[in-house]
């Protein structure tokens, strides 16, 4: 399909979301090494040819102006599955997409945003506003008591070999023995992991009361952090998109924090050094 590889991927609309995941995605891309492709998606074969004119002028302005190779990918499809087409066949790193939050009408547009990234394979890095700075620094890990927590730690690898960041596990202090019991044991997992690999980390228990995605908001806003990292329901079902999953109110957090969301499989890491 293409003569690059792994690259990061951004769903584009022409909106100004999609800008700020672009200006996001040029960041990564300037540390990485990785090109960064735009994927737009069309309903009719008849649209592509008009998108790819209307895209050439951003795509010059954009290399002008970051100095990073840019590609474009249009396809004609739909945006649920046709973006994790793409993913696949490109072997994509990841992907970087903006969203809209969960105000007034836009909640739709937040449930469309879960439903992209739970078909994916590759973490999609979820964005709300511009890049406040390149550096990736503080980053919050909500910890719960799934066995799929230990997934993020690969990925938690991956961006503190581009940014040397430091993690916040953060918790809740669950009644239930047996919830208890198994997210102390993921801490003592990731600890293990994140020691091995010199990675700076601390860990921050959010008492016993509440819930986790929202604990996790509030400390990530006291923190100043850069990202969030959660991943997502196992087998999720329609009805977490039209209510709202618990990663829903993480994903369009009002604090407009990026988080990254890792789909809860075994995958391969895309090797960035």
């Amino acid at each position: 399909m293409s003569d690059y590889k792994n690259p990061i991927i951004v769903p584009w609309d022409f909106s100004e979301k999609a800008e700020f995941a672009l200006e996001h995605a040029l960041n990564y891309s300037a540390i990485s090494g990785k090109d960064v492709a735009l994927v737009h998606i069309v309903k009719r074969s008849k649209d592509i040819e008009p998108a790819l004119k209307q895209l050439d002028e951003k795509i010059e302005e954009a290399k002008q102006k970051y100095g990073r190779p840019i590609h474009v990918i249009v396809k004609e499809g739909n945006i649920f599955s046709t973006i994790t087409d793409v993913i696949e066949e490109t072997d994509a790193s990841l992907a970087i997409m903006g969203t809209h939050g969960m105000k007034g009408m836009q909640k739709l547009t937040g449930s469309w945003a879960l439903k992209v990234i739970t078909g994916s394979k590759s973490p999609f890095i979820v964005v709300q506003d511009p890049p406040k700075e390149r550096d990736v620094s503080d980053i919050v890990v909500p910890v719960d008591f799934k066995q799929e927590n230990k997934e993020k730690l690969v990925w938690m690898n991956f961006i503190n070999t581009l940014f040397s960041s430091k993690f916040h596990l953060v918790y809740i202090d669950s009644q239930d023995k047996f919830a208890k019991k198994s997210i102390l044991s993921n801490i003592k997992v990731a600890v293990e992991y994140l020691e091995s690999k010199g990675i700076s980390y601390e860990i921050n228990k959010l008492g016993s009361k509440g819930n986790l995605p929202d604990k996790t908001i509030e400390f990530a806003k006291v923190t100043d952090a850069a990202m969030i990292i959660i991943m997502t329901t196992k087998n999720i079902g329609t009805l977490d998109y039209v209510m709202g999953a618990s990663e829903q109110t993480i994903i369009a957090n009002e604090a407009k924090i990026p988080v990254m969301t890792i789909n809860p499989r075994e995958g391969k890491l895309v090797n960035f050094t």
